[in-house]
């Protein structure tokens, strides 16, 4: 018998032609899964199709759309213990490059039906879920300046071209950090707290490496003080995340906590997984292992053994024993 889930897919995101890729989907997956299928639309978004799915009570959830899709729909799964998939088809694609989840329709979907799944963190935000990260200064304001005709326009660039856009305007702010245990005061561009980022969420770059199942959050704190200064950190954070190397710039601090309370003066605009929810203070917890996704069944083989390069290596094979 098939197994079967509730499929949530977005129509208007990308910029792919949405009536073959969602024939793309069913011809993967419908052979082998039974697919509810539900398209969000302006009135109804991919949280409430996915609460309702969770209260229906169903086998695994689905969502496909980009990363503001994946979220919403992600909110409505934590702590349910139901597996979901993940099929990305927006303009960065950074919840799936995060996770580990390959960012083609035809893989994505082999991923699904391999069934394997792993146990992720997630977080709130001001209550509100969050399974990427949540921005503040910089990163807000650049986001909210790459709108969907520029999405659909340049792609990826347009956040390129936001950005640089925003240097123009770089402004500091004063900040406080509150963690469990102390209270950080200091000035930044831009604070982003990942809970998971891809290499290309620069601004969250800071520590070496962000591990999505440790139960602890990841705070960067960006404090160029010039134009030249915050292009100079960029592109060592860029480096850092290209090589898996902590940040080591006097403009740049990162910490780990489970929890924090971050105020700002003035009130700075908030980016949350990619979408713009308001403006601070905001306090983030981290839900350990709250998210079960379906991920691509890689067996690491350690290897037993190098010789290759070795200098002067002669390898001679002995004759097999007799028995």
């Amino acid at each position: 018998m098939n197994r079967s889930a509730c499929l949530i897919f977005n129509p208007v995101a990308g910029q792919g032609d949405p009536e073959l890729e969602l024939a793309e989907i069913r011809a993967i997956l419908e052979p082998e899964i039974d697919l509810d299928i539900y398209l969000t639309t302006e009135e109804i978004g991919a949280d409430a199709l996915a609460y309702a799915a969770v209260e229906r009570g169903v086998d695994a959830i689905i969502a496909s759309g980009g990363d503001g899709t994946l979220s919403a729909a992600a909110a409505a799964i934590v702590g349910s213990n139901i597996p979901f998939g993940i099929i990305s088809r927006g303009t960065a694609n950074a919840f799936a490059t995060a996770l580990g989840i390959p960012d083609t329709i035809a893989a994505a979907c082999q991923t699904i039906l391999q069934g394997g799944t792993r146990n992720v963190d997630v977080a709130y935000c001001n209550n509100l879920p969050m399974v990427l990260l949540v921005g503040v200064g910089f990163e807000a304001e650049t986001i909210e300046l790459a709108d969907r005709e520029a999405k659909n326009r340049f792609g990826m660039m347009a956040y390129v071209l936001a950005g640089i856009q925003q240097l123009r305007n770089l402004k500091n702010f004063d900040v406080e950090i509150e963690t469990e245990d102390r209270i950080i005061k200091t000035s930044a561009c831009a604070v982003t707290v990942a809970n998971a980022a891809p290499a290309t969420s620069v601004l969250a770059q800071g520590p070496a490496g962000i591990i999505f199942d440790d139960g602890l959050l990841d705070l960067t704190i960006v404090a160029p003080t010039t134009k030249a200064g915050a292009i100079a950190a960029t592109f060592h954070l860029f480096q850092t995340a290209s090589t898996g190397n902590a940040a080591e710039r006097n403009d740049i601090g990162y910490l780990r906590s489970k929890q924090f309370k971050i105020t700002t003066d003035p009130p700075q605009k908030v980016v949350l997984d990619g979408e713009i929810i308001g403006t601070t203070p905001i306090e983030v917890k981290c839900v350990q292992a709250g998210l079960k996704i379906f991920v691509p069944l890689v067996e690491e083989v350690e290897p037993t053994e190098k010789l290759e390069g070795l200098p002067n290596l002669i390898i001679e094979m002995k004759n097999p024993v007799e028995e």
